[in-house]
């Protein structure tokens, strides 16, 4: 957020944080959260680019298309070993996970 947006909005009595702030999260908390929304996005990207819909992911993971969806939406949910379990099924090596799961970059909201 620009200095000068951020400036007015805290003049006319809002307060501006971060999310994390908001939800009083713990720094441990926001690393889990980042490594979920990292393997979600990593699965939706492998899954299309192997031209797989969300049932047919769902089949070679042995779940439910809903479950997929809500995997790709990082719902909160969906475990880590399901997560995993997708990307390792979509080709991901082991080593390719440990790097996905240490990316320290912001996501897009």
């Amino acid at each position: 957020m620009r200095k000068t947006k951020r400036e007015r909005l805290e003049a006319a009595g809002w307060k501006v944080g971060s999310t994390e702030d908001f939800l009083h999260l713990s720094p441990n908390e926001v690393a889990l959260i980042e490594m979920k929304l990292a393997l979600a996005r990593d699965i939706r990207i492998r899954r299309l680019r192997q031209k797989l819909t969300q049932s047919e992911l769902a089949k070679l993971v042995d779940s439910s298309q809903s479950r997929v969806a809500k995997m790709e939406a990082a719902d909160a949910t969906v475990s880590l070993d399901l997560l995993i379990r997708a990307l390792l099924v979509l080709g991901a090596s082991r080593k390719q996970v440990a790097r996905i799961i240490a990316w320290e970059g912001k996501h897009a909201a």
